[in-house]
């Protein structure tokens, strides 16, 4: 039985969506630190998700960045599921009042051609069954009010999970290296993240490779077609509404997307 205390913040957070209000943290409902329950609150609005149509498409991983996990107190990433509905089209705009506070990470995107079934999952074993590479933006989001969060307010809200938009043009692994593309991300024509792929947990096959690992562990492996967003490559962005994200990720492409303005009747 799921405890009294997860299903209390996942309705807190679930709440949130629902109303497109931010919550307060949640992490004061559950023991400190205790990123077990945060990953069942998690897993509980996941299933709510699918049990009311939500389609899961892939994973996302966070907290590849060692300047986060030690800002959050953690040695390891995250992570949180992507749904069908969270996709924007390459060039696309995000409507305004649609998310509640976003901002833009610039990463690269795993599409798996096979599942990844092993607890000890390697960088080899992720190129094998990986059919192509994209670059992406995330559009993290939190249900926290004002970002105030935790690992553990993180974890149980997917994540922080918001909206992702794919490249047009699908790269393969082969000749590929992951570890050493060059990232820039620009709002606006202006400069505002650059990166590298080492900046994303030693470089992306390794983030994929510990996403594999967890999630097999855990009794849920990566399968064929799942999306892998594997980790930040720099500085996230804050969104606003009229701003316009480009990033371009060397041997890979780049990748566009635009925030509408807002108008009169948006949500804030």
């Amino acid at each position: 039985m799921t405890a009294p205390e997860v299903l209390k913040a996942a309705e807190v957070l679930h709440a949130a969506v629902r109303t497109n209000s931010p919550c307060p943290p949640v992490r004061s409902l559950l023991a400190e630190g205790d990123i077990r329950s945060a990953y069942a609150v998690q897993r509980t609005n996941v299933e709510r998700g699918v049990a009311a149509g939500q389609r899961i498409v892939g994973r996302k991983i966070g907290l590849t960045s060692p300047a986060v996990q030690t800002q959050l107190g953690v040695d390891q990433p995250d992570f949180g599921t992507l749904f069908a509905d969270m996709t924007v089209p390459d060039g696309g705009r995000v409507a305004a009042g649609r998310l509640l506070q976003p901002k833009v990470e610039a990463e690269v995107a795993l599409v798996l051609g096979a599942e990844l079934p092993h607890r000890d999952c390697t960088v080899v074993d992720v190129l094998r069954a990986t059919d192509f590479a994209l670059p992406a933006l995330e559009i993290v989001d939190s249900r926290i009010a004002d970002w105030d969060i935790t690992i553990v307010d993180t974890v149980a809200d997917n994540a922080s999970s918001g909206l992702f938009v794919l490249g047009s043009t699908p790269v393969p692994l082969m000749g590929l290296d992951l570890r050493g593309v060059r990232m820039t991300m620009t709002r606006d024509g202006e400069p505002v993240s650059e990166g590298t792929g080492a900046d994303c947990l030693g470089g992306p096959l390794n983030a994929a490779a510990w996403l594999a690992s967890t999630l097999a562990a855990m009794g849920d492996p990566l399968r064929a077609g799942d999306v892998v967003l594997t980790g930040a490559l720099g500085p996230m962005a804050v969104a606003a509404p009229g701003d316009r994200f480009e990033a371009r990720i060397s041997q890979l492409g780049r990748v566009t997307v635009e925030f509408a303005k807002q108008t009169k009747g948006d949500r804030p």
